[in-house]
């Protein structure tokens, strides 16, 4: 049953995953025309240049989730290498139960003002030409954060998965790993000489 919920989990952070690799390429084409308008025909847009950092903040953001789904978020490696699987596991739960979860939650519920008092007031770019409607890039803040709690509910599962050995990496391939090492002794050569 876990393991089918951590499968959901990990088609939902995907697809955000992908979307942010479109929202990539499209900062990237992005950037190209303003270099492109800039320097070869002294023309520049604030705007498109404000669309720079909006669409970098989102992939940032966003990216994350995709990040702690794929294990690519920093940790101390040189140690956390030298544990068994079920070890490592266990200090994915507890990291993402009592560091992860909290300060998520912190700052998702502590950014809803700081967006409600953008949109009350209507804010703008402060340049000539700049983007509108500043609260819509603001609200990727507590939202992406609502997103890094659910990644993490789909981490801690994962981590409950591999920890009770329902999934690979876990007490069976620990298992499985011993065995093959016990059993190594016991293979014969060729000629039926050890």
């Amino acid at each position: 049953m876990l393991v089918k919920i951590e499968h959901i989990f990990n088609l939902v952070v995907g697809f955000v995953g992908k979307i942010t690799s479109v929202l990539l390429l499209l900062m990237i084409c992005n950037v190209f025309y303003d270099v492109i308008m800039r320097y070869f025909f002294r023309n520049s847009s604030v705007g498109m240049q404000e669309m720079e950092w909006h669409l970098f903040s989102i992939i940032i953001l966003f990216g994350v989730s995709v990040a702690l789904k794929d294990e690519g978020h920093v940790r101390v490696d040189f140690l956390y290498e030298k544990y068994s699987v079920r070890t490592k596991a266990m200090i994915n739960i507890l990291g993402t139960v009592f560091f992860l979860l909290p300060l998520a939650l912190l700052i998702a519920s502590g950014s809803f003002e700081f967006v409600m008092d953008s949109y009350r007031i209507n804010e703008i770019s402060e340049d000539p030409g700049g983007l509108t409607h500043r609260w819509i890039i603001k609200a990727m803040i507590p939202f992406s954060f609502l997103f890094l709690i659910f990644s993490a509910i789909g981490y801690l599962v994962q981590n409950i998965n591999i920890y009770r050995g329902a999934k690979p990496g876990g007490r069976e391939e620990d298992a499985a790993l011993e065995e093959a090492g016990r059993g190594e002794g016991k293979r014969s050569v060729p000629g039926g000489v050890k």
